[in-house]
């Protein structure tokens, strides 16, 4: 709660904050557009493949071209203004750089430049979910051993589902559920790039107006933007995915404590202590009434009679036996408050939410039936979706990671609605992040044999 007053005291020392942005795409756009507005905060280089784009995007969120027209990094910390590079390598070497967002949602790459910050004494903002959920523990430890802090972006619903498990934790009450709404039916989950639009409602000339990608739009459509978030929160928070995945069961306001409760107790859940999505949608598309379709939210359980009483005095949204409550932020702003994860790692040395453990994970399931020779197309493609388990499970199954299905060949049939396993595909690509996960793994599993 004193972030500000702390970047204050900071700049009052002639000291800036030093940002490197990694992908001026839309969450980009949205840090670019508040931290033009943050005194003290000085975004010293975005980079970008495409350099034309990110000029672009500055344009769009209203920086005067004079800002962001700095020639080398060199000469935007002189001048306190903005250059734009195409080799993000540039920014994890140049050492008055603080920390470093990586926007790019590209897993692979997202890994990579992670490293690269952590070898150049960088703090990360690790916007990129898909790079957190594949190797996220491996970098947090990485990041930790050379006292630097790895962090999951405010803003984002996985770090704001970290804040309110922090909250329940904190008040003494018992952690039963966390999760996020979502608009999904059970018939999106086949969704392809073609097909997405319709489930938005949106015709072809309204797409045609927009920037719109269809694998991104349709990673969230499928479900497997949810794997890959809420595997990241069960990463972060010791909470598991649950043994079957993510069952999305409809729930409002009105109905979070009711159903994220355990199946013991008249809930949705299996038991206490799991993550899953509260659908804004019914099975038949009937939208839910108070739906929290852009809101997070956590349950808890009373400890005593006391506390119970006191749920329904001070008016907290309960359960029918009044013994769990549910509390919920109803909106997620992304980039426009990604500056609070900045300004926490840099001022206070503290994450707001990091992958401890390696505890949820979502792999690669098949679509429809995968034929021998055929190369998956990864997120929000024609062939797979992801689905959220635990890790116990992804490792004794032998599970691919969603982050490594794109751009490799089946060398075995799956059947539709089947798990992918590393021993269905040909590893050809990308060998380096391979051998980052499979470290993961190996450590993970160490862990388990010494905890039996």
């Amino acid at each position: 709660m004193n972030l500000s007053s702390l970047l204050a005291a900071h700049a009052s020392k002639g000291r800036a904050v030093r940002v490197g942005l990694i992908g001026a795409g839309k969450f980009g756009s949205m840090i670019l557009a508040q931290a033009q507005q943050i005194v003290g905060l000085h975004v010293v280089g975005v980079a970008d493949l495409d350099v034309a784009k990110a000029r672009a995007s500055f344009a769009r969120v209203g920086w005067p071209a004079e800002r962001y027209a700095a020639k080398s990094l060199g000469d935007a910390l002189k001048s306190g203004s903005t250059c734009i590079v195409d080799d993000a390598a540039l920014l994890a070497g140049c050492d008055e750089i603080d920390c470093i967002i990586e926007a790019t949602g590209h897993p692979i790459a997202g890994v990579r430049h992670a490293l690269a910050a952590i070898e150049g004494g960088k703090h990360i903002v690790m916007v990129n979910v898909e790079a957190d959920v594949l190797c996220g523990p491996l970098l947090a430890a990485r990041a930790a051993a050379k006292g630097l802090v790895y962090s999951m972006a405010y803003g984002d619903q996985p770090a704001i589902i970290c804040e309110l498990v922090d909250w329940v934790r904190s008040c003494g009450f018992e952690l039963t559920s966390a999760g996020k709404g979502m608009n999904f039916e059970p018939r999106y989950r086949y969704s392809t790039p073609d097909t997405v639009w319709g489930f938005f409602g949106w015709s072809e000339e309204e797409v045609a107006k927009g920037d719109f990608n269809p694998k991104m739009y349709n990673s969230f459509t499928d479900g497997t933007k949810a794997a890959i978030e809420m595997a990241a929160v069960a990463n972060g928070t010791g909470l598991d995915c649950p043994d079957d995945g993510l069952a999305f069961p409809p729930a409002g306001l009105q109905d979070l404590a009711q159903v994220f409760r355990p199946a013991a107790d008249g809930g949705r859940l299996s038991r206490s202590g799991l993550v899953d999505i509260a659908a804004s949608q019914e099975p038949d598309g009937r939208e839910v009434l108070n739906n929290i379709r852009y809101g997070v939210f956590v349950t808890f359980k009373a400890h005593n009679e006391y506390a119970r009483a006191c749920f329904k005095q001070y008016g907290l949204l309960t359960d029918s036996s009044g013994w769990y409550g549910s509390m919920w932020r109803p909106f997620h702003m992304i980039g426009l408050e990604t500056s609070v994860s900045v300004l926490s790692a840099v001022l206070r040395g503290e994450a707001t939410g990091s992958s401890k453990e390696f505890r949820g994970d979502a792999v690669a399931t098949a679509k429809r039936d995968l034929k021998v020779g055929e190369m998956l197309d990864g997120e929000g493609g024609y062939m797979v979706w992801a689905n959220a388990i635990p890790a116990t499970k992804s490792l004794a199954f032998g599970g691919l990671p969603i982050g490594l299905a794109g751009n490799v060949r089946l060398k075995r049939p799956v059947a539709k609605d089947a798990m992918v396993s590393f021993d269905d595909v040909e590893m050809v690509r990308d060998l380096d992040v391979v051998a980052l996960r499979r470290e993961m793994e190996a450590a993970a599993t160490s862990r388990a044999a010494k905890a039996a």
